[in-house]
This record gives C-alpha cells, structure tokens and sequence, in this order.
C-alpha cells in the first residue's frame, strides 16, 4: 500500500486500520437495539438471550479489533538502523506554540477518558448488584478484574510503546477502549467480568504512554510543569467526568449506559489522534523522513547523537536498578495506601465512634484542605525541584501514616483528625502527580515506556492485592494497615532521596548521557 502520507496516523497499512475501525463501530451500534428494548423494560439485561444482531455485533469487534490493530502497526520494523544513536529533542528556549497546545489538550482529554473507566466501577456495582441478584463476594470480582487489567496493561502498553512507537500504543488503547464499550450490553454477568478484564487492559495501556510521549516533546523548560499539570488534571477530570456522568445519565437509563461512553469518547480520541505526534526517533528508524521533518518544524526538534552505547542501543538496565526498586517500592506503598487504607477509613471513623454523616462530612473537609495538591505540586516539581518535591509528598503521606497510629482519645479533637487525614490525602495525591512524570525523566529512550508502564502498573498493584484479600475476608484495621506500610513508605523516600536525580529543567539528552 506503499508508504504511509504525511499527516497519517498510522503506517503503511492505513487502509486496513480504519476498516477495522469501522468494524468495531459497527458492532458496538449492532448492541444498541437490545439496549433501547431493555430501556423499555426498566433498563434490565439480566438472563436475556443474546439477539442476532448482538452475536453479528460481537463478531464484527472480533474481525474488526485484531484488523485494526494490524493496520496501526508498522509494516517493517528496524529498530536498530542508522539513526538508533539519535535523539531528537528542542532547545530549551522553544516557544510553546498551538502544535504543543493540541498535544496537550488532546492527550489531557485521553488521560480524562482513561481514569473516567476504572472510576466508574464504584457508580455500577450498586445497580449491578440489583440486576444480576448476585452476593456482594461476586459482585466484589469485577473490581478485581479490573484492576487486574489495568495492571496487565500498564506493562503490556509501556512494552509496545518501546518496540512500535508511543502514538501506535495509544491507538491500539483507544481501539479496546471503544471495543470493550458493549460492556453494558452484555447480558451475563461472567460476560462483564470478561469485557471488564479487557477494559481495564485498554485504561492501564494509555497513563504510562502519555506521560512519555510527553517528556519526549515538550521544551526542557517547561516539561516539568506540563507532565505534573497534565497528569493531575487528567485524574481529577476523569473522576469528575465519571461522578457527573451517572448524575445524568443512570437516574434514566440506568447503570449500564455507564460502560457505553466508551464508543463516542473513544471515537473522539482516535479522531484527534492526528494531533498526536510520534517520537521522532521512531520514525527516524522507520524511513518516515516527511513525518520526520514535519515533526521537526512543529515541535523545533533538533537532532543530536547519543553517547556510544553497545551495538543492540539498548540501555544497560543494571545501571537504573537503584532508581527503578526506589520508585517501584513508591508506587506500590501509593496503592496500598490509595486503595486500601484511604478506602477503610469511613469503616475506622465508624468504629471510632462517629456517625456515618459525621465520617462523611470530615472526609469532605480533609479532601478540600487536598484540593490544591496538584497545583502546589506542580509548582514546586518545575520550579524548585523534581526530586525534593516527589520525596516531600510521600514523606507528607508517612507523616499521615504515623497520625493514624494516634490514640483514638486524642483524635476526638476533630481538627486534629482532619488534619491528619488531610496529610495522608493530599500526600497521596501528590506523590501519583508527580511519580509517573519524574519516572518518564530518569529513564533513557529505549526503556522509558517499560519503566513507566512497571511503576504505573506497580501503582495498581496494591489495589488487586487488597481485593484478593476482600474476597478471603482479611481487612485489616486502620492501624495494622499503617503500621505495615511505614517501613517501605520511608524506604522508598529514603532511596529517592539517595538514587534519585534532578530532572528539573534539564535535558533528556543530558540525563541520558548520565
């Protein structure tokens, strides 16, 4: 089909993406009959035989996903040619001009889609739990799949970014993204956790992508800002995006129209994808010279050769050990804390003697005292410095950790309970703003989607941990939980402090040749 046009979103097998593309839509549309004849009858599925139009649905996404995502990848593959020892970067006085702004609203609007999936499992379990008549131990696995799946695809997405570039993995994101969708319709409840499974692979595909795509074409000088800003804004917007759409939408067609958003919002993204742009090495190695130049002139790009490596131009992972246990003991404390011991809290205050409204009200107030986290964090991450700030946030968060352990005589005093729930949150929510970012920084090119997708998968982790144990039936009290996480909590900030680099305003090919 020859070489692919500039402008192209794909490679030289374009023609077979889209129809793929196409394919999928079709069968997602195919799902929406039973749907409308569902809503007819109180919007339930349950114990319904799957129609006609269904099955051709589902065999449409079955030809449409693998076709697709054959057309997105390079038809060649070269990844050790000529310019493997070339880095492409801009100076550190390029201008952000509308080339970067489109990057970053597009890839914002991503990241938004993307939490907006996983954060939507807390707004269908309860209506599932109605339709499907299901115990509560059941209902439990869908969350564990999920978070199973965005694990998975944490690591799996990071890999592809590697070997096939950084705006293929977002493609081939987006098309299980849109695909997953018919989740809503599926009318079994082992069919959702299936569909589910698959969802969370896409949602945990696009976090570590961005923020590498990100680091690799944005100015030195004004990196640091834009990963932290672009990252919280993306997590609080896709909680905000998930909340406000089952306020509108579940009251009228009930919890499974949740799942479907998917499609359009899907089919949005990949019909912006233009705006993204690919790493320039990548299409370096590809022969892609149009592209190349093209990329150049948007983004001031200039070429600079490498320090010599060994032939394979592959980074020697012995020399990030350090840095990788450091950040990946970070990411898996974050987890254990954010969907764990933050989860327990309404239970603890309950036992502690407060009402449910009262638990609920002093949640509230500690989470507003957090609300301005992202942007301090992003303050102090691209003006003063990268490393202090991520070490600071998770040193707040063992700070949070060591108040939970206070008798529960002296948290009587409600300001000082706020207070210390308050630092466990605003810990949390800065250190996941700016761990992922400064990951992105410390790691050369040819790792630096692996080593993203292992702390942001790492940062999952905790949150299948802790639904396995659901499921046993082992919850831990608020202080075990505490006590267990002080340890690796401080370890982690410790060897941040001692392996960690400043990235602040430095450049990629500065910190490489370190």
């Amino acid at each position: 089909m020859g070489k692919p046009q500039v402008g192209s979103i794909v490679g030289e097998r374009a023609a077979w993406f889209w129809i793929g593309c196409a394919f999928i839509s079709l069968g997602v549309l195919l799902h929406l009959p039973m749907l409308a004849m569902a809503h007819e009858m109180g919007n339930h599925l349950a114990g319904m035989p799957m129609d006609l139009e269904m099955y051709f649905g589902m065999a449409a996404i079955a030809v449409g996903a693998p076709l697709a995502c054959l057309g997105a990848l390079p038809k060649h593959r070269a990844p050790h040619g000529d310019h493997a020892g070339t880095s492409y970067e801009a100076p550190d006085s390029t201008p952000l001009n509308k080339w970067h702004a489109g990057v970053l609203l597009v890839l914002t609007f991503g990241l938004i889609i993307d939490v907006m999936k996983p954060a939507t499992l807390g707004f269908v379990l309860p209506g599932m739990l109605v339709e499907y008549g299901v115990e509560r131990s059941t209902v439990a696995l869908l969350p564990l799949v999920a978070l199973t799946g965005t694990t998975v695809g944490s690591f799996l997405w990071g890999w592809l970014a590697d070997v096939y570039g950084r705006r293929v993995s977002i493609l081939l994101s987006t098309i299980l993204f849109v695909a997953t969708s018919i989740c809503g319709a599926m009318p079994a409840f082992e069919w959702n956790l299936v569909m589910c499974f698959l969802m969370g692979c896409s949602a945990g595909g696009m976090l570590p992508v961005i923020y590498t795509l990100l680091a690799e074409v944005m100015p030195p000088k004004h990196r640091s800002w834009v990963l932290v800003l672009v990252g919280g804004t993306g997590l609080v917007g896709g909680y905000l995006a998930a909340s406000a759409a089952a306020h509108t939408f579940e009251p009228i067609f009930g919890w499974r129209a949740l799942w479907l958003q998917g499609f359009p919002t899907g089919l949005l993204l990949l019909a912006l994808a233009w705006l993204i742009p690919e790493t320039p090495r990548f299409l370096a190695e590809q022969g892609r010279a149009a592209e190349l130049e093209q990329m150049k002139v948007r983004f001031g790009l200039v070429p600079k050769a490498r320090p010599a490596r060994p032939p394979t131009d592959v980074p020697t992972p012995s020399g990030y050990r350090q840095i990788t246990l450091a950040l990946t003991i970070a990411a898996l404390c974050w987890s254990f804390v954010n969907f764990g011991l933050l989860l327990w809290l309404p239970s603890d205050l309950q036992a502690r003697g407060y009402s449910a409204a009262i638990a609920s009200g002093i949640l509230a107030k500690s989470s507003l005292l957090a609300l301005p986290t992202i942007m301090v964090a992003a303050f102090f991450y691209a003006r003063v410095s990268s490393k202090w700030t991520l070490v600071a946030t998770i040193l707040l968060t063992l700070v949070g950790l060591i108040g939970a352990l206070v008798p529960t005589a002296l948290l009587s005093w409600e300001p000082l309970l706020v207070s210390i729930i308050a630092m466990l949150i605003v810990g949390t929510n800065g250190t996941i703003a700016v761990l992922l970012p400064y990951t992105a920084e410390n790691y050369p090119l040819g790792m630096r989607g692996r080593a993203t997708g292992l702390v942001a998968g790492s940062s999952k982790f905790g949150g299948v941990a802790v639904q396995v144990a659901a499921l046993a039936g082992f919850v831990p009290t608020l202080v075990g939980a505490a006590i267990a996480l002080l340890v690796p909590t401080a370890a982690s900030a410790g060897m941040i402090a001692w392996a960690g680099r400043e990235t602040r305003g430095r450049s990629l090919r500065e910190l490489e040749a370190e």
